[in-house]
């Protein structure tokens, strides 16, 4: 599972709020934490166990404690749910004899310590404690062993039912939806997307750009022209500097997929050492909606040289309504692309 802040090479458009999605460029993303201590302490706390049977009586207090990490990710409408917690719950019993008289009260405290989206269709670990380990005692944990544990497990599936659905997001992500496909249709009719239709499509936004902006940046590199169109232009490149999947087509009209697949497009114009003209799309992106990068090389003096980017048509929102995209794919062309080729082949000046 993809953690917080640890190198993840897929770019997030939505800022959690401690700050740790620094690359925020495709991933819609909803924390999910509050929402998951909330979902255990109204599902675990003051359940009963057994109400009598056996002249037991047991039932959980409180939940104590939820740690670890949850968030769903939305790419391209669908929903990516991931987790790693573990749940503290404590719990009381008493043991009572024939007539109704009490004969032990005790506390303990029930652990689920990995609940995690990889092992999502399995039962997870639970440990019970009890603070008397007298014979009524072990009694009353065995019983809350034997009995408690199908509740508590139900009581994960469900959770796990719900983060599958979007857990906090959901209601959100259903109303967003809808909202890109009355604007972005202008092709719809037709499931071929031959250059012909393309630009169609971008004679029809070039009549309403407000909503779309420009990006363009000059960069420096301690190299050939040749050596950085090389390496923008090979896969195998591609997944060294980024570690993550790519496939590059090489060839005028090829398709391409970077970033292990949060950005598709093609190649629209090739001049080896010169310049790149491509057609871009991030997942997240309202339907029918295509950027392009247009990347020049020079060679101002002799092993050094300079790229200039500029991508248009980038749109301002995602589909989901997330106002970061420009700001957050100018950070991952500086902070994924162009800082990690120099860090990487030794090109910085």
């Amino acid at each position: 599972m993809a953690k917080y802040g640890e190198g993840d090479k897929r770019w997030i458009v939505e800022d959690r709020a401690d700050g740790a999605n620094v690359h925020n460029w495709h991933w819609a993303e909803t924390d999910c934490l509050p929402w998951s201590r909330n979902f255990f302490e109204k599902s675990l706390s003051n359940l009963t166990i057994l109400d009598g049977e056996g002249n037991l009586h047991i039932k959980t207090k409180n939940v104590d404690k939820v740690d670890g990490e949850a968030y769903v990710n939305v790419r391209k409408g669908k929903i990516i749910p991931g987790y790693e917690i573990s749940v503290v719950l404590s719990w009381e019993g008493e043991a009572k004899d024939a007539e109704g008289q009490s004969l032990l009260k005790v506390e303990g405290t029930v652990e689920v310590p990995y609940i995690a989206d990889e092992n999502a269709d399995e039962d997870p670990e639970l440990r019970v404690t009890v603070k008397d380990e007298g014979p009524v005692g072990k009694r009353l944990k065995d019983a809350m062993v034997a009995k408690g544990k199908p509740l508590i497990f139900q009581k994960v599936k469900e959770y796990v039912a719900a983060m599958a659905k979007g857990g906090p997001a959901k209601d959100d992500l259903e109303a967003k939806k809808v909202a890109p496909k009355n604007g972005n249709n202008q092709s719809g009719g037709t499931p071929s997307k031959e250059v012909v239709v393309e630009k169609e499509v971008k004679n029809e936004v070039k009549k309403e750009k407000k909503g779309f902006k420009t990006i363009t940046s000059t960069e420096r590199f301690s190299c050939r022209a040749k050596d950085l169109y090389e390496i923008l232009m090979d896969e195998n490149r591609w997944k060294g500097f980024t570690q993550s999947n790519a496939r590059i087509s090489k060839e005028v009209g090829g398709e391409f997929m970077i970033f292990d697949g949060s950005v598709t497009g093609r190649n629209l114009e090739l001049q080896d050492g010169k310049l790149i003209v491509q057609k871009w799309r991030f997942g997240s992106w309202p339907d029918g909606i295509d950027s392009t990068v247009r990347l020049t090389f020079d060679e101002p003096e002799p092993g050094v040289t300079t790229v200039k980017l500029t991508h248009t048509d980038v749109p301002e929102e995602d589909r989901y309504g997330n106002a970061t995209v420009v700001e957050n794919t100018e950070r991952g062309w500086r902070d994924l692309i162009f800082h990690k080729i120099r860090a990487v082949f030794g090109f910085g000046i």
